[in-house]
């Protein structure tokens, strides 16, 4: 794993713009790369109000500035990108309800406004260009997962010949996010219950919003062009999560443990009961690092494909798919202390 002062040291002087950053990864990607010697950081997003928040927040900080701007908008992007070195590109549609209740605009903003951002990076002669992809994009069932899937394999050939290094990283389930399941539960028990849960042995990997930002910084200097990086992170059992924070919550909320209802709704239109986060296919050009898996590219026209080492550091091949089913879940007891350490709840 790449030690804090060895990010510092790849970021000192560089021009970073981060796409979405008034997203919660983007905004929690600006605090933790303000303590480091970049150059300079530039943020869009399209949500006009947390542009305003955000930016009266840093007003002081000379060197941060955020903007109005769309990945719908090819020349928007191509200006925001002159004198840039890194991107990290966070912005998308992330709610599977909401990409499948509005398919087209999924496509325009996740697959459309990717390739618009390989283009505007390409132009401005970016260096590094660094994709956030899901676990939905393995084997997906749902237009979300689709359209990210496309955003990486748009990512893997955009990269090598004299373009930039373009990566991905997939993520897990980022507990205490906009939109995750941890502040829909908290305020269930807040208000006494029921606590709504899709099925009780449905699976899910989890990570914390800074394991979530430590993979993007670091996967950005590891990244040699066109491989997809996966955190190593633990499971659980949604039934288990909702009781777990039940026990941590309920009392807190004038409560009793018991008199907080689970209530099953059944599953969601393209759900899936468990996540994977590379499939047997992908196995076979997988390797393992300490923390992280590496996926090579497919293509074979990519340069620099990856062998035994990436970038100096020792791998692996992996020889098991990555997937919530077949892993043993966290207990209760792990799921609580795992909550109250990393200050989630």
């Amino acid at each position: 794993m790449t030690a804090e002062s060895d990010l510092n040291k790849n970021f000192r002087d560089q021009s970073v713009l981060i796409t979405g950053i008034c997203g919660t990864v983007g905004e929690e990607i600006l605090r933790q790369l303000i303590e480091y010697d970049v150059k300079n950081i530039v943020g869009i997003d399209i949500n006009e109000n947390k542009i305003f928040s955000l930016s009266h927040k840093y007003k002081n900080n000379e060197k941060v500035k955020i903007y109005y701007g769309s990945l719908r908008n090819k020349e928007s992007l191509t200006e925001r990108m002159r004198g840039i070195d890194i991107v990290l590109h966070t912005a998308a549609l992330k709610h599977v309800g909401v990409c499948e209740d509005s398919p087209r605009d999924a496509v325009l903003t996740n697959i459309n406004g990717t390739n618009n951002l390989i283009d505007a990076a390409t132009e401005a002669k970016v260096k590094r260009v660094l994709f956030t992809s899901s676990d939905k994009a393995v084997n997906p069932t749902n237009v979300m997962g689709t359209s990210k899937l496309m955003g990486e394999r748009l990512m893997t050939a955009a990269t090598g010949h004299g373009k930039p290094i373009m990566a991905s990283t997939r993520f897990g389930n980022v507990l205490g996010s906009n939109g995750s399941v941890v502040p829909i539960f908290a305020n269930q028990i807040k208000n006494g219950g029921p606590v709504t849960l899709t099925d009780k042995d449905m699976t899910r990997f989890i990570m914390t919003l800074n394991e979530a930002v430590h993979l993007v910084l670091e996967s950005v200097f590891l990244a040699n062009g066109g491989e997809v990086f996966v955190t190593k992170m633990p499971v659980v059992r949604i039934e288990d999560l909702a009781l777990a924070m039940i026990d941590l919550l309920a009392t807190k909320y004038g409560h009793e443990n018991k008199n907080i209802p689970i209530e099953i709704t059944g599953l969601r239109p393209a759900e899936k009961m468990y996540e994977e986060l590379f499939n047997d296919e992908e196995t076979r050009r997988t390797y393992e690092m300490d923390n992280y898996y590496v996926i090579a590219p497919a293509l074979k026209t990519v340069e620099n494909t990856i062998t035994t080492k990436l970038n100096g550091i020792s791998l692996t091949l992996s020889n098991t798919p990555y997937n919530s089913a077949l892993i043993s879940p966290m207990t209760i007891n792990e799921i609580k202390e795992y909550l109250t350490s990393r200050k989630i709840v």
